[in-house]
């Protein structure tokens, strides 16, 4: 199985996948059971963008050029150029509202260079190997990661220094919208476990972050917020084999996603966790079939045609790309497929979660139900 890292270069994940083996078998079975309490653990994001595969030239997976040409600024002096006779609906209005009513048959004016090459990061969903998956950089083949290849050569979208990635982990920082948790339990060994359940949450708190600001720390505090988060709560059965917790899909699921205080969702189908787990901190991926309107939109809403200039995003040059690779969930009227394969590379650090005082969160969800009725 891959997790994730920097893939920079093949040896050094090796590498850093490697470690991560030993710091877990190194890790005593008193620091698990510390956190573990009534055989539950929790774990709260702080890292989090799409999966993909980067090298430091990018010419193993955007072999047509490092970063997409044709930013939102670059087509405008295209479409529109100046010859005197231009007013503001029919230039500037009339760009964002081809933004914002795409259409995915026209042919683009415009090239989009689009992810290619062999490797990419991410899980095998449908467990097959196809003819358009990637492969991991330590060599699992069978990963369906479509999404990776319509935004890998996106500068945005590139991490670290992406602004989308930027902006998303610093709203996971900032803002308590994005605040993600998990807690697993029925949890006998966070080494190996045959039946375990997995529930998100969304917190109330703020991340615990060491002297420097930039890093977080386990072993804090969380509140689950079971008003306003309650659309989040979800569970995933799963089981734990060698360190690493695998949950079966579910058929729909939904995390909070906020950039510059915009609060929107990210829908999946078939939504599932792979991640390894250590006493103090989980790594790896939240992957499914993402649904594209949602993941466009969400864009739309969350970054103006201003930040979308700063990596080089034209969403809509992209929106064709997402419709043209989208690889599962047809519509049954038009037969063309709604969602696209993805995953999310994830970081977590151990956190105790606070349940609500007077009951399960399950409780309460059940008395907000009943007030509403009565309502």
């Amino acid at each position: 199985m891959a997790f994730p890292s920097k893939p920079i270069l093949r040896a050094p994940i090796l590498c850093t996948l490697a470690a991560g083996a030993v710091m877990a078998a190194a890790t005593p079975a008193s620091a698990a059971e510390g956190v573990l309490q009534n055989g539950a653990i929790g774990y709260i994001i702080t890292d989090l963008h799409w999966a993909g595969y980067k090298t430091p030239d990018a010419k193993a997976e955007c072999p047509d050029g490092k970063v997409n040409p044709w930013g939102p600024r670059e087509q405008f002096k295209v479409l529109y150029p100046d010859d005197g006779k231009r007013s503001v609906m029919d230039t500037h209005f009339a760009f964002e509202i081809s933004s914002w009513f795409p259409d995915a048959d026209t042919p683009d004016r415009f090239p989009f260079y689009e992810a290619k090459g062999k490797y990419s990061t991410g899980l095998n969903l449908d467990g097959k190997v196809g003819p358009n998956d990637f492969t991991t950089p330590d060599g699992e083949p069978g990963v369906d990661n479509q999404l990776f290849r319509a935004i890998g050569c996106v500068e945005n979208y590139r991490p670290p220094e992406g602004t989308t990635t930027f902006y998303a982990n610093k709203a996971i920082m900032e803002e308590r919208y994005n605040r993600m948790l998990i807690e697993i339990t029925g949890v006998e060994s966070l080494d190996n476990d045959n039946d375990v359940t997995v529930t998100m949450y969304r917190g109330l708190d703020e991340l615990v972050a060491d002297a420097t600001g930039e890093r977080y720390v386990s072993g804090g505090t969380m509140r689950i917020d079971a008003r306003w988060g309650n659309k989040f709560i979800q569970k995933f059965k799963g089981k734990i084999v060698g360190g690493t917790l695998t949950t079966e899909p579910v058929p729909f699921g939904q995390i909070p996603w906020s950039s510059f205080s915009l609060p929107t969702v990210q829908k999946f189908h078939d939504m599932r966790f792979q991640l390894r787990l250590r006493p103090e901190a989980a790594v790896g991926y939240i992957g499914g079939y993402v649904d594209v309107e949602t993941w466009y939109w969400q864009t739309m809403k969350s970054e103006s045609t201003h930040h979308q200039s700063n990596g080089q995003t034209t969403l809509n040059s992209l929106y064709k790309v997402l419709r043209k690779n989208a690889d599962a969930y047809p519509d049954p009227a038009t037969g063309r497929n709604t969602a696209i394969s993805g995953s999310l590379e994830a970081k977590f650090v151990q956190t105790f979660i606070v349940h609500p005082p007077g009951g399960t969160v399950a409780a309460i969800q059940d008395e907000d139900s009943g007030k509403k009725v009565n309502k």
